[in-house]
């Protein structure tokens, strides 16, 4: 674990490649360290219907979503949202858009989830 998600309007896409936006992202996340290779899942996902404060199209956002099983202590949540929203505006720093930037971590609770990884044992047996 952690699961990312990177929420983002569309204008995001027309200036830049979101390939490399998750691929920073997940890259920050690997090298804090909080994460393990074998459960870190990044994503985006691009939202075509919004609205970004008062319209204007060079106005956007970028909302990233952090899901973590427990145990973890506050510094080291923080450290990692950091870092991973430090990686995130830097691969968008030459943009022409005013970017809105929030981003959250949520614990999961492990009663109410159930998690199968084939990809594990998979790597631990050399089957990448």
């Amino acid at each position: 674990m952690p699961h990312i998600t990177i929420e983002y309007s569309a204008n995001v896409a027309d200036h830049h490649d979101i390939d490399a936006l998750v691929g920073a992202v997940h890259e920050a996340a690997l090298a804090n360290g909080l994460a393990d290779v074998t459960a870190l899942r990044t994503r985006a996902a691009e939202r075509t219907h919004y609205r970004a404060m008062s319209g204007d199209p060079s106005f956007a956002f970028v909302a990233i979503a952090c899901r973590v099983g427990p145990g973890r202590d506050d510094t080291a949540k923080t450290e990692f949202l950091t870092d991973v929203l430090d990686a995130a505006e830097a691969a968008l720093a030459d943009t022409p858009l005013a970017i809105a930037w929030s981003i959250e971590l949520t614990e999961i609770d492990p009663a109410t989830r159930i998690n199968r990884n084939h990809v594990r044992s998979a790597m631990n047996n050399g089957d990448q």
